[in-house]
């Protein structure tokens, strides 16, 4: 696989947007595990290889366990997520695929159950920014590094 497009270089004040949107998000006040579990969760079900790559080495800089981001992905079956965890990720998956979803009633009320409104926009943004993020890179195929190939088995 190619990169298509540096979308960076070819509108620098477009990805200056996305990116100050970003800022707003980190700054908003919304717990950084909770941002790493939205950025994660969408960037797995867009299949970004580049942002799942990238919010999975941020977490563990974070200080989050492996364990804890290699099971984002099977939040349901993993007895490893609290009910506002679980919110979010039901949050963050019913809008990332909102043209099949319609961001059922159900995901709302788990939401609503545990943060405020403004805490509920708040959380919106940052769902919305990071498939802003998955759509540049998924779209202009946006390549991880590869910092060393897998072991051998």
């Amino acid at each position: 696989m190619q990169s298509r497009v540096n979308f960076a270089k070819a509108a620098p004040d477009a990805y200056k947007a996305v990116a100050a949107l970003d800022s707003y998000v980190k700054g908003s006040g919304i717990e950084p595990r909770l941002i790493h579990l939205i950025k994660l969760r969408a960037s797995q079900i867009n299949g970004c290889a580049y942002c799942v790559d990238m919010h999975t080495k941020e977490a563990r800089h974070s200080g989050l366990s492996q364990q804890w981001i290699n099971l984002v992905c099977v939040w349901r079956e993993s007895p490893h997520f609290d009910e506002r965890e679980r919110a979010v990720l039901g949050w963050t998956e019913a809008l990332t695929n909102v043209a099949e979803t319609r961001a059922p009633d159900d995901a709302y009320e788990a939401l609503k159950a545990h943060f405020n409104e403004e805490e509920m926009t708040k959380i919106t943004v940052a769902i919305g920014a990071i498939n802003v993020w998955n759509r540049l890179c998924v779209g202009f195929r946006a390549l991880p590094p590869i910092a060393a190939p897998a072991m051998a088995a």
